[in-house]
């Protein structure tokens, strides 16, 4: 922008541009580009302050096939600098305090103002998950999903939120005073007043109604649309990002390709890569990657969430009636709550769980992932494990990669989407001896389990320590059977060489750090490394979080070395081939059934209860017909294929694993 030679007026462009309505408070103070210019494409201009023009030779082609070449009309230009190829037209009130980039298109607005005493939305205090303040995370804009975990979630440690905080504070300061941006080639048509906010290259902003104090990132590959009657004020928009349709945004991260739509409002919350949130409301929330929420009536508030998927009417409430909305809640990843679902916080619901009906006793089943939390006239039931085997739960872990909108490499949160990992695994290896623990002290003959003021049937306590069992096996071996590789083994001691670990992180507990997994040990490394000046800038922090994301398969490893004697009864070491036979056999056979229990899952969709309501005004058995045309056949199901094809993929890795090992 600007790399161009500009010059004063003649007085000869200044008669001219005083004869097409323009005036100046000092002409000496407007200057135009060197080569190119003409006073040809301006008209009803007032200059106030300094203001330079650049060439004034584009063209845009409107949709419907007009053509309109770059202009400045009806305008008002206070301190601006005007790019090449621009097009400003019909603004009523002015511009001030503005540079604005080659190819700008810029039609029929109220007003586009910097008042030089913002940092544009940078530094605002987002007040997530305590409404009163508490757990404050002050937003930029390459601020990453981890990064703000640590800020929020790690109280206990004040350095390092200090050390945080004072970064991006400090960061915040040094656009205080600066002029306000519009990239280039972005695109701002129809809106009401645009105040202190920075606009990134290729936006496209139609029908805003009130911009204030904000960021826009984004480029060509991920431009932000902000679209008809947005209203948003202290924000901060994310490459890719989208927000439409009437939304309210009041003190909010608005992530990388992540949707805020149709009056959907929201304060005080963070949305990081591929939310998704539509009609309802939110409120001090965390919305960690992939939170989903589509209908009217649902709340989110107060809480940290990440791959949810929030059903109609979902609600939770911080709120006691007596000192103010303090409370809290934990929803990890991969949770669904159903239609009309409650929950009263505090409380905390495991990875990968169904919530349904109302719950009222701050359940925690952090300990028990894959589990149902249902409402029953005695309170509270708790199915563990259970949504191992449903068909739901392996088509979200499906779909989320395929439904990552984010373009280019420039990818700020770390996003890990497996379903089984050290973290979940690790839960289950705890919830095995839960279970059996819960089970040993109530004695066997009982029907029913209190736990954590919930009920456990006993059957459910049984099979869900059966389902556990089954993941755990399917996870190590599928570990083993790709460490091992794919050429033929040698020798045992060939069997050592291949599983010895590659990464000296690892071993212990795992957590899930919003999307990301790893080793505490890791994070807590990097932690010290920022309290004590080891890392001392934010954008190395974000290299830091990557380097542990691309480690994972490695860490992992590490983890499931550690796991093997518990696991298996031997240390890696010291498995031989038998061993390794044991373990493919063990692997494929909770694989086969864990997907036949799937298949069976699936079929439910194509039972009889199913067919209710297809066949309106169809004679007979042609109803079944009407029922055919719109589902299809259950074999022929997408889902139902796949899941055959797994079976019959992982059985022939099997053979062939089993073959490498040869005489061995």
């Amino acid at each position: 922008m600007f790399q161009q030679d500009f010059r004063n007026l003649t007085k000869e462009e200044i008669a001219v541009l005083t004869a097409r309505g323009c005036t100046a408070t000092d002409w000496s103070a407007v200057e135009v580009a060197s080569e190119g210019f003409s006073c040809e494409t301006i008209t009803n201009v007032e200059f106030s302050g300094n203001v330079r023009i650049g060439r004034l030779d584009g063209v845009f082609n409107r949709p419907g096939g007009l053509a309109r070449r770059s202009c400045l009309c009806n305008v008002t230009l206070h301190n601006v600098s005007v790019g090449n190829g621009v097009f400003i037209r019909n603004v009523a009130n002015y511009i001030s305090n503005y540079d604005i980039a080659d190819g700008v298109y810029i039609d029929n607005i109220d007003c586009l103002t910097g008042t030089l005493c913002s940092t544009f939305g940078i530094g605002t205090e987002v007040s997530v998950l305590n409404e009163t303040g508490g757990r404050e995370v002050p937003i930029y804009e390459r601020l990453s999903a981890q990064t703000a975990y640590l800020i929020a979630m790690y109280r206990h440690n004040r350095e390092l939120v200090q050390t945080l905080v004072t970064l991006i504070k400090t960061h915040a300061a040094s656009f205080f005073g600066t002029r306000a941006q519009v990239g280039e080639h972005a695109e701002i048509t129809n809106c009401g007043t645009i105040t202190d906010v920075n606009i990134g290259a290729y936006a496209h902003i139609k029908g805003a109604t009130r911009l204030k104090d904000g960021t826009i990132t984004g480029s060509k590959e991920a431009p932000v649309t902000v679209g008809r009657d947005v209203i948003a004020e202290g924000f901060v928009f994310a490459a890719g990002a989208h927000v439409a349709d009437g939304a309210v945004v009041h003190h909010c991260f608005v992530g990388q390709a992540s949707a805020l739509s149709h009056l959907f409002s929201a304060h005080d919350s963070l949305f990081f890569a591929n939310c998704n949130c539509e009609n309802g409301e939110a409120a001090a929330i965390f919305g960690g990657p992939y939170t989903v929420t589509m209908h009217k009536s649902s709340l989110l508030i107060a809480g940290i969430f990440s791959f949810l998927n929030a059903g109609s009417g979902s609600n939770q409430s911080n709120h006691m009636y007596k000192l103010g909305p303090i409370h809290q809640g934990v929803v990890e990843r991969g949770s669904k709550t159903t239609s009309d679902s409650y929950i009263l916080w505090p409380a905390r619901i495991g990875a990968f769980s169904l919530v349904m009906g109302r719950h009222v006793n701050h359940p925690d089943t952090s300990r028990l992932p894959f589990s149902y939390l249902i409402e029953s006239i005695h309170g509270s039931f708790l199915v563990p494990g259970v949504n191992l085997r449903s068909v739901g739960t392996i088509r979200d872990a499906q779909k989320w990669p395929r439904r990552d909108r984010r373009k280019g490499q420039d990818l700020l949160d770390c996003i890990n989407f497996n379903l089984l990992s050290p973290y979940t695994v690790g839960k289950m290896l705890g919830a095995v001896t839960l279970l059996s623990d819960l089970e040993r002290t109530a004695g066997v003959t009982a029907e029913r389990f209190a736990f954590q003021a919930m009920t456990i049937d006993a059957k459910a306590l049984r099979n869900g320590r059966k389902y556990y069992g089954m993941a755990i096996d399917k996870f190590m071996g599928n570990s083993v059977i790709h460490r091992l590789g794919k050429t033929p083994v040698a020798s045992e001691a060939d069997i050592r060489r291949r599983l010895a670990p590659t990464h000296a992180a690892g071993a212990g507990e795992w957590v899930d750090i919003c999307g990301m997994f790893a080793p505490k040990t890791e994070v807590d490394r990097l932690v010290s490394d920022i309290v004590n000046g080891v890392v001392k800038d934010l954008d190395t922090i974000n290299e830091r979080w990557h380097q542990l994301h691309a480690d994972y398969y490695d860490m992992e490893w590490t983890w499931v070395c550690g796991q093997m004697l518990s696991w298996f009864g031997k240390t890696v070491d010291e498995l031989t081939a038998d061993d390794i036979r044991t373990i493919v056999q063990r692997w494929i056979k909770s694989v086969t059934e864990l997907d036949a229990m799937l298949l069976e899952d699936a079929r439910k969709e194509y039972s009889l209860k199913s067919r209710t309501g297809f066949g309106i005004d169809c004679p007979g058995d042609n109803a079944d017909d009407d029922f055919v045309s719109v589902r299809g056949e259950f074999g022929q199901d997408p889902f139902v294929k796949m899941v055959e094809d797994h079976i019959a993929t992982k059985s022939a890795l099997a053979e062939a694993t089993l073959e490498l090992l040869g005489n061995c």
